[in-house]
């Protein structure tokens, strides 16, 4: 299992099998996502709960309770994108699946290009779903969410995963006010203490990489003992582009 950074997507592996969980590491490693794997009902309610990922993947015949009965679980309590990975081809188990909650089907066995291009379009939705854009533009500066890569001016700019990830928190939501709370809760999940200066940080050194003049930002704006956001209008437009 690796531990993923917070600029990388995160995909919870649900099976029992360990070889399946092997091929889907490998494919998703490969195209640099970031998983963590649970082999039955029980683990895999906890690694939703400690490890909020971006996306799940269900295998339906699991040892300690039928994936089916997970479902509607999953999405109750979290905001996870769901794809079912089961041998039940039948169509009332799909439609089953569906019906519960599930964002997709794929049926074993399966091509790995496929199952990526499921995860892609899982990803999409939820960011559709969620209020955010698949790119987003403020002034010179473009936040592509599905790519991950920031341009200034045209230009590529190098961030840190933590960088990326307090970012990308603002980007999900152009305009709006995000709080200190909310950003170190994505960005530092883990932590049991969250330290407000760890995130200023942070700001400090985005602004030095993005802003024309880190003294006088117009691209992120600061909320006085509240957080942040990424300013529209005169400090910047934003805009959708179509995956």
């Amino acid at each position: 299992m690796t531990t993923p950074s917070s600029g990388r997507h995160k995909v919870l592996i649900i099976d029992d099998e360990p070889q399946i969980r092997r091929l889907i590491h490998a494919a998703l490693t490969r195209a640099d996502y970031a998983t963590v794997e649970a082999a039955d009902a029980r683990e895999a309610l906890e690694k939703l709960r400690e490890e909020r990922p971006d996306i799940s993947l269900l295998d339906l015949g699991l040892p300690d309770r039928d994936g089916l009965e997970l479902v509607p679980l999953i999405k109750q309590h979290s905001d996870t994108g769901l794809i079912v990975i089961s041998a039940r081809d039948a169509t009332e188990q799909k439609v089953a699946a569906l019906d519960l909650g599930a964002d997709d089907y794929l049926t074993k066995p399966f091509d790995t290009d496929e199952l990526l291009a499921r995860v892609r379009v899982a990803l999409r939705n939820r960011m559709t779903k969620d209020g955010g854009m698949s790119a987003v533009r403020a002034g010179d500066v473009t936040i592509d969410l599905m790519t991950r890569i920031v341009t200034k001016a045209g230009k590529e700019v190098h961030l840190t995963p933590k960088e990326y990830g307090v970012l990308v928190q603002l980007a999900k939501y152009p305009g709006r006010v995000i709080t200190h709370q909310q950003i170190m809760a994505k960005v530092w999940p883990n932590e049991h203490e969250h330290h407000v200066e760890y995130l200023r940080v942070l700001v400090r050194t985005l602004r030095q990489k993005l802003e024309d003049d880190p003294q006088r930002p117009r691209i992120i704006a600061n909320e006085l003992g509240i957080g942040y956001r990424l300013k529209e209008g005169d400090g910047g437009e934003t805009v959708s582009r179509l995956a």
